[in-house]
Formats: C-alpha cells, structure tokens, sequence
C-alpha cells in the first residue's frame, strides 16, 4: 500500500509540476526577434534589438498584452542565410513562438520567411529592405504574413537617384554594390530608377561582403568619368569605397542607400565618410516630435551608447515600433493566434504613435508596408554622425 501511495504522490506532483509549468508558459506571449548581432552587420542588428528590448519592457511595465507580459526570444543569425533558416525552424518548432520581428539582411529574411508563411506565423521585418520581401515572395498566396516597417529599396532607390540627378544635377553615376542578396537586388531598383530618369551607369563595379580594398573599383569607376559614386552594400564595405578614393586621390559624393549612416561606415571611414548622403526613416537629432523625445532619452539611459550616439538610430526605431505595432496587433485579436494577429494587422483599429511616425491603418490586405516615400529623408554624414540635409 505505501509503494501504492509513494505512486500516487509522484504522479501528483508530475501533473502539479506541469500544471504550474503550463500556468508559466501561459503567463507569457512569445515573440522572436533574429537579426545579426555579431559581426559587420552588428551596428544595425543590435541597435534593433535593443529597441526592440526597450518597447517590450516598456509595454510589459504598463500591464503587458492581453494581461500577459512579452517574452523575446533573441537568436543571433551571424548575417547567414544559413543560420537564419536554422533559427526560423527552432523559433516555431521549439520555442512555439507567436509572432516575430527584426531581420537586418535581406537574403537572410529571403531564405527565412517561407517557414513563417507556412506555419501561419506574422513576421514583422523591422529592417531588411528588398523590394521582393513584400513585393514578390508569396505574391500568389491568398493570405500573407509577412509585415514590414522599413523603407523598402523601391522607395529608396528613386530617392537616390532624384537626388543625384534631379538636386544635384549628376549626368555619369558609377554603381558600387556587394555581391548579397540586399546589394543586387538593390542594384536592379537604382538602375530602374536611374533608367526612368534617362541615365546609365557609366560603371557597375561589384564586391564581396568582407573585402577590404576597394581601389580596383574605384579605379574603374574613375576611369569611365563617373562624377558621383551610388552604393548599395553595408557599413564596413562602404568605408573601404571611401578610403580606396582617398587612397587614390579621387574626390566626388557618395550618395547610397541607407546603410550609409551605419555607425561602422562614419568610424571606419572617418573624415573620408563626411558628405555621404542617403534615405533615412530616423535621424537621431530630428527629435521633432514627443515621441521621439522620450524614445532617444529611455535609448541613451537604458543601453548608453559611446559618445550619445545610437549606433543605427533607423534600426532602433523601426524595431522599436514594430513590438508597438505587434502589441496592438494581438490586443485588438484579443487572441495569439496567428491568422488573427495578421487580420489584426491588416485592419489596425486605432492609431500607434511610434517613432518614425504615427502609424495610422499602416497595413492592408494587399499592401503590407507601412513606410511610404512621404516618411523617408534624406540624411547627410556631418561631424561623425547623421543630420538632415540642410540642418545646421
């Protein structure tokens, strides 16, 4: 009878054990966030998850979602196609994740997203810019659940180009792109734009992710009379573009996508960095409205960055907005379902107040980017960070 008993005792506890287990687990509302945050595209990964950190903490402060608080599970994809898939299997499989937000590379999103859509699960691109993201990928599927808050290369692509050519008044652009995902497929957007203005590229000069001397490229586009150089890579090897022209005595404007304002294009390229000109959703010193006000003061207390600069303030703010937007998503569901998350989201009720902007019905059921051309500037590297074209 006592070996009876010792039986029913071990039971009970197993199913108490798992009761509570399950009683946490319900307590929270799992969200992935995967983006490289190690390696040369750091600066962007990290400073989007850290805002992402901090709009989940702000949101689990005030209450939480649905009574429950957030859970971000953090996964580092080392910027590896790869290792993004790897992550997206875990993610649902293990994790049993609800929805996700981040991705910094757009080959990494590209190769990672099929997973999502398959298993009904609404990601949240807060960074990665390939028009095919949105545009193309599972463009035959009845329902879509992939979301983006960054500016798509469609959108700025046109602004590169109107810039050079329609502001400034640029007739022979040379074309310097990495050989990713996010540089060629950027590459096809810009000459698409140039195009419709009537120009080709005098120069379309290629490189790898990793490279460190770029005066081949530079020579050749110097070479063909290229009197500005367009760019479409990320931080480390665009400052080696810049470097190579001072290495080699050549001086026109760099004028490129937004990566330009990567904290390790303006630190390793130095005073042969200042002028470089791009599209920008966020400018750190634009603190033009409350929101954004409070958001750069809780940034800079909570994860106080070397010489009050966040590393990619775009990064930060689209991360941070996107928990915002997800948050909303699921309380106006009133449920953590997926299906009902992207119904939600498609159908927004009530206005976000984020930091790029107020987020008024930013999703539809055929358009699931929230950014258009009227919330994106142009930015100008001046003093080792990024202003406003024409801000003093």
């Amino acid at each position: 009878m006592l070996k009876n008993i010792n039986k029913l005792s071990f039971a009970l506890c197993v199913l108490f054990g798992t009761m509570i287990a399950g009683t946490a687990f319900a307590q929270t509302i799992k969200i992935g966030v995967d983006g490289p945050f190690t390696g040369g595209s750091s600066s962007m990964g990290v400073s989007m998850r850290d805002g992402v950190r901090l709009a989940a903490k702000e949101i689990n402060a005030a209450g939480g979602v649905l009574g429950k608080k957030i859970e971000l599970v953090e996964r580092d994809d080392e910027a590896k196609n790869e290792r993004g898939v790897e992550i997206a299997q875990e993610l649902i499989n293990r994790e049993k994740i609800v929805a996700m937000v981040g991705y910094i590379n757009s080959g990494v999103s590209l190769a990672s997203h099929r997973f999502f859509q398959e298993a009904k699960i609404p990601v949240i691109n807060n960074v990665s810019t390939a028009t095919a993201i949105t545009k193309v990928q599972f463009a035959d599927a009845k329902d879509k659940f992939i979301f983006r808050t960054s500016a798509r290369d469609e959108i700025q692509a046109p602004m590169i180009a109107n810039y050079a050519i329609g502001v400034k008044g640029f007739k022979k652009p040379a074309i310097l792109a990495d050989s990713t995902n996010y540089g060629q497929l950027g590459l096809a957007d810009l000459k698409k734009a140039l195009a419709a203005k009537g120009i080709t590229p005098v120069a379309e000069e290629k490189f790898n992710v990793g490279d460190v001397d770029m005066t081949a490229q530079v020579l050749k586009a110097k070479s063909a009379g290229a009197d500005v150089i367009l760019t479409y890579a990320i931080g480390p090897e665009l400052a080696q573009i810049a470097n190579s022209m001072a290495k080699v005595g050549w001086k026109v404007p760099m004028i490129g996508s937004w990566t330009l304002s990567m904290a390790n294009y303006i630190d390793s390229a130095g005073k042969n960095g200042e002028g470089a000109i791009m599209p920008e959703t966020f400018i750190q010193s634009q603190q033009n409205t409350a929101k954004r006000k409070t958001f750069v003061a809780a940034y800079l207390k909570e994860f106080n960055p070397k010489n009050g600069r966040i590393d990619s303030p775009v990064s930060a703010a689209q991360g941070y907005d996107s928990v915002y937007l997800l948050a909303a998503a699921i309380k106006q569901a009133g449920s953590t379902d997926g299906d009902k998350i992207r119904l939600a989201l498609e159908d927004l009720k009530t206005p976000v107040v984020g930091v790029v902007k107020t987020y008024n019905k930013p999703f539809s059921s055929t358009d699931h980017d929230a950014i258009t051309v009227k919330d994106v500037t142009m930015g100008i590297v001046k003093d080792a960070k990024v202003v406003a074209v024409g801000e003093k």
